[in-house]
């Protein structure tokens, strides 16, 4: 799985929202910056290079879904960062936003009651 841009990631997302879309459903749902129509096909045809989007064709337009699910992403996205951030250890993950307290004492013992639950 090929790393994405940011504004093939947001793209992603988009689909993800939508579940099939036609590029100009797409450009719709961007709120920031649009890009020009052509511009944004383009980036939907890289992503489907890639492997992440597929499309049903209409005569001459496309109809545009994701080929990667959510799910998958997210675990190879967080699979990665751990490694590259963390030495691939989730302690270290977690004890780094228990430092910049992105996460509350509450919040751990919650995670570790899942983890009790599990054994």
């Amino acid at each position: 799985m090929q790393k994405l841009t940011n504004k093939e990631e947001e793209i992603m997302h988009i689909l993800w929202k939508l579940k099939k879309a036609f590029v100009k459903e797409v450009m719709a749902e961007i709120t920031e910056e649009q890009p020009h129509y052509n511009t944004l096909s383009t980036i939907v045809r890289n992503l489907e290079e890639k492997g992440y989007v597929a499309h049903n064709a209409f005569g001459n337009t496309h109809q545009y879904y994701p080929a990667v699910s959510l799910e998958t992403y997210r675990k190879r996205f967080i699979n990665t960062a751990i490694e590259n951030y963390f030495d691939s250890s989730y302690k270290n993950m977690v004890s780094h936003f228990a430092k910049e307290e992105k996460i509350s004492a509450q919040e751990l013992r919650e995670i570790l009651a899942m983890i009790e639950q599990k054994k």
